[in-house]
């Protein structure tokens, strides 16, 4: 039986187009409980108005909307998992997080900063985009008073709709080529019937 896979988060090159040759590539420590993906886009109301009555028409959309990733990574020094270099501190773990967060002279532009693109990839998930927020908590003290614990809380972004393509193996069932399709229950039928 296969190893379990861990989720790695991977530097981008400037446009979050590919992996940046020879960036930083970080393997988590435990993979992560859930993933939460949040879509919006940009609606305003038009000056005037417009009234509920009107529906759709009295919104404008003004923007290519966004896509967003919130997760959180743990982080345990006080008993690594194999192939995790033990450590005092489980900051020397998290510093590798923190790393997708500090921001880097843009190529552009010497004079101004930005984070480094990050691709969030776990399976068959991938997320591009940039960090916008972290969010470090420490639990589980030594008795010299280093922590030993950590959790990290982390959103990412991306500036446009992300759309998820899916093969044959993502498909639902009944949708596969050559498959069987699903036909809707008639009203006043049971499950068993």
């Amino acid at each position: 039986m296969p190893g379990l896979e861990r989720a790695l988060l991977i530097e981008l090159n400037d446009d979050l187009t590919d992996e940046k040759s020879g960036g930083k590539r970080v393997r988590v420590q435990f993979n992560p409980e859930s993933l939460k993906v949040t879509f919006s886009n940009q609606v305003v109301t038009p000056e005037g108005g417009g009234s509920q009555a009107s529906g759709s028409a009295g919104r404008q959309f003004v923007g290519a909307g966004t896509t967003k990733l919130a997760l959180t990574l743990w982080f345990d020094a006080a008993s690594p998992r194999e192939g995790d270099s033990r450590t005092d501190d489980v900051r020397r773990l998290t510093q590798d997080v923190v790393f997708f967060m500090t921001p880097v002279p843009a190529p552009s532009d010497d004079t101004k900063l930005v984070p480094p693109g990050v691709r969030f990839l776990w399976g068959s998930f991938k997320f591009d985009g940039l960090v916008d927020a972290m969010e470090e908590t420490l639990d589980f003290f030594s008795s010299d008073g280093k922590p030993l614990r950590a959790s990290v809380s982390l959103t990412l972004s991306q500036q446009r709709i992300l759309r998820q393509e899916f093969g044959a193996q993502g498909a639902f069932p009944g949708a596969m080529p050559g498959g069987r399709g699903l036909t809707a229950a008639a009203q006043g039928t049971t499950l068993q019937g």
